[in-house]
């Protein structure tokens, strides 16, 4: 059987097939089309076929990840979407939070909701924070807002009622009697989505998962039916922002869940690399054509991000969504980020990126912007004969061209302004890369540093020097590495409700209890009917008692709690970096992490080449290493001839199919049994 991923990202659209049988590993990587992503799907698939002979009808699962929810989202193409609330509440997405994103930046604003005034609809109900019911659904009042919906020809209509995390029955009957009366409109009740407290962000998780459930339905549908005509007729699972699969059914009804889907599988496949390392402190680093996306791995396991906000930035509190996302740091600085000069000269890199098209000016297809990609080229870190695996031929007049400006404006040679993007680029990631490490409690030297990504290897030899990391890895196929991580990703369910409670031994029970249900509800999502074939993780969110915010702490199976207070006050320390041993604790939320078992990709382990380094040795090539260092000639070797644990001194660039790795002068470079890159410092 053959297990198949694709991964649509802002650039390239890749493809990663591994035969279960035989080892084999085949790949494909095309540009992304824009105006419909699962044509660019249906190209990688047609690729690998033309390439390496891939034969759909053996396909037995298949995986998605890709931008379809992010973009609708971010450039606003989702539908006509009304909310659907209780009486008085109407304006709680306006209203928002009161709290800046910067706390002395006077210039913020709150962003727009998705959904204008005219129809966000009020229903007179109400329960209590308990779930008593103070007034019993009006049921007039739904007929009315289905009305306004038909008359104004909604798409989809998110159900948000007060305190509905508690009792979801005034939500469940609205829900059914909308279905009724709107057919063929999309409903997203807030128990279906979130059955957490906070009454503005479980809105705004609601109102935007019915305004993208449309489009993610006709578009896995339309990907759906061009798969199963090409002869892959297996189930389909897309790619989720928690670091596990679902199936298209299961996503299409909460396709919020798909927000960071590319990512994620990035994320998902560092922990196998960590594993095949024996590490479990990972730092992770993809970097695109697009963006640079980080992550920290601890214990093993990826970390969930506290307070997911979409559109974030110091002006602007974004949108709070309640849903399991990988804490995930992304900036914009990918191989097409653009160089630019301010007014006062200063030079930048990026958030605007060249794409796919027309992409770096290199490409040759009408783009004259200077990118990282044409900086590298002119440096010479990048062979202009070999890019893409030799389906894309560089044009190195066009990169020194497109920097002609920039060197004239500053004074400086060509090759020092190319050198110059890409220091700044490698300072940006490095900012975000301690964002996820020092900012938090994490000390980067007691990590490995995994870099993927088309553009990641060229710049990770630097970054890890920088950040006196454990080790640098570049693991196999790093080019499509979101799109093999997906293969190493299992079927996940993240459940959260709120549940509060005093810190003691007797709330402790009903801690357990409440997690036997939610225990349950995962059973019946995966469709098993015992708990033997799924792994369960308990997480319970806390506070010491008159605190706002809560922080998240590991719970054992047993349930005791002077386990969870010691594990509570160590997590208080390591986010805040002090604890309150003798203030008491109160409980807000429980978390339950369910895997189903399933089979996973791995990595074969490579045949002893017993060979020297020089044997994979194809030339050499000069690279500008900065006006200190100037030009140096570094080896060029293929990474498939590599030997295995043989130590091989910078500088060196070692090629491949989807990318080119850069070792230091001064570094070592080594392969493991397994095909992971480890670079270290020479001591």
């Amino acid at each position: 059987m053959i297990r198949l991923a694709t991964d649509v990202g802002g650039t390239f659209t890749d493809l990663v097939a591994f035969d279960e049988v035989s080892g084999k590993i085949s790949i494909a990587k095309t540009l992304t089309t824009t105006d419909d992503q699962s044509v660019g799907v249906l190209d990688t698939i047609r690729q690998a076929a033309d390439d390496h002979g891939l034969e759909p009808r053996d396909v037995g699962f298949f995986v998605h990840g890709g931008t379809t929810v992010i973009n609708a989202i971010t450039e606003r193409k989702g539908v006509k979407t009304a909310l659907v609330t209780t009486k008085g509440f109407r304006d709680v997405l306006e209203i928002a939070r009161g709290n800046r994103p910067d706390l002395y930046n006077l210039q913020a604003r709150t962003p727009a909701p998705f959904v204008p005034r005219r129809l966000r609809l009020e229903v007179d109900e109400r329960l209590d924070a308990r779930g008593h019911v103070l007034t019993a659904l009006n049921e007039q009042d739904v007929h009315a807002a289905a009305t306004v919906c038909r008359r104004e020809n909604v798409e989809a209509v998110a159900v948000v009622f007060l305190h509905s995390y508690v009792d979801p029955s005034h939500e469940k009957r609205c829900a059914a009697l909308l279905a009724e009366l709107l057919p063929g409109v999309a409903i997203s009740a807030s128990h279906q989505v979130s059955r957490q407290w906070r009454e503005y962000e479980r809105s705004n998780t609601t109102v935007l998962n019915a305004y993208v459930q449309p489009i993610i339905g006709r578009y896995f549908d339309r990907l759906e039916k061009s798969l199963v005509a090409q002869g892959i007729a297996c189930a389909h699972y897309a790619m989720q922002s928690n670091g596990g699969v679902a199936t298209f059914a299961q996503a299409g009804r909460q396709p919020l869940t798909l927000v960071e889907s590319g990512p994620s599988g990035g994320v998902a496949g560092a922990v196998s690399i960590g594993a095949a390392l024996g590490e479990r402190d990972i730092l992770h680093l993809d970097v695109g054509g697009t963006t640079a996306k980080c992550s920290l791995i601890r214990d093993g396991r990826p970390r969930l991000a506290p307070d997911y906000k979409l559109e974030w930035t110091r002006t602007s509190p974004g949108y709070p969504v309640q849903i399991p996302v990988v804490d995930i740091v992304e900036i914009g600085a990918g191989g097409g980020s653009i160089a630019w000069l301010d007014d006062l000269d200063g030079l930048h890199v990026g958030p605007e990126s060249a794409g796919s098209t027309p992409g770096p000016a290199c490409y040759g297809r009408g783009g004259a912007a200077p990118t990282v990609t044409d900086a590298k080229l002119v440096i010479g870190i990048l062979d202009p004969d070999s890019f893409g695996n030799r389906r894309m031929t560089l044009d190195g007049d066009l990169a020194r061209a497109s920097f002609t400006a920039i060197a004239r404006r500053l004074g400086m040679k060509i090759e020092d302004a190319a050198a110059a993007v890409v220091r700044i680029a490698e300072a940006n990631m490095i900012s975000a890369l301690k964002l996820v490490t020092v900012q938090r409690g994490h000390d980067p030297r007691d990590l490995v540093l995994v870099v993927t990504g088309g553009a990641g290897p060229m710049m990770a030899a630097k970054l890890g020097q920088e950040l006196r990391t454990k080790a640098t890895a570049i693991p196999p196929y790093p080019g499509l590495f979101s799109a093999w991580g997906m293969l190493s990703a299992a079927p996940r369910a993240d459940l959260c409700q709120t549940f509060f409670g005093p810190g003691c031994a007797e709330t402790m029970a009903g801690v357990a209890d409440r997690f036997a249900h939610l225990r349950d509800d995962a059973a019946a999502y995966f469709g098993t009917s015992g708990e033997a074939e799924i792994a369960f993780h308990h997480k319970v969110e806390a506070r010491y008692k008159g605190q706002e915010h809560s922080v998240l702490t590991d719970l054992s199976t047993n349930f005791q709690y002077n386990e969870f207070a010691a594990a509570f006050h160590d997590a208080h320390e390591t986010a805040y970096s002090f604890h309150l041993p003798d203030t008491p604790i109160e409980i807000t939320n429980l978390h339950l992490q369910a895997v189903l078992e399933s089979s996973t990709v791995s990595l074969p382990t490579i045949e002893d080449r017993s060979a020297g380094p020089d044997d994979g040795r194809t030339g050499e090539r000069p690279v500008y290493f900065g006006d200190v260092i100037g030009w140096q000639t570094a080896s060029v070797i293929e990474r498939d001839r590599l030997p295995i644990e043989t130590a091989v001194a910078g500088p060196l660039l070692i090629e491949e199919a989807t990318t080119t790795t850069l070792v230091l002068p001064g570094q070592v470079l080594r392969m493991t049994e397994v095909g992971i890159l480890m670079i270290t410092e020479s001591v």
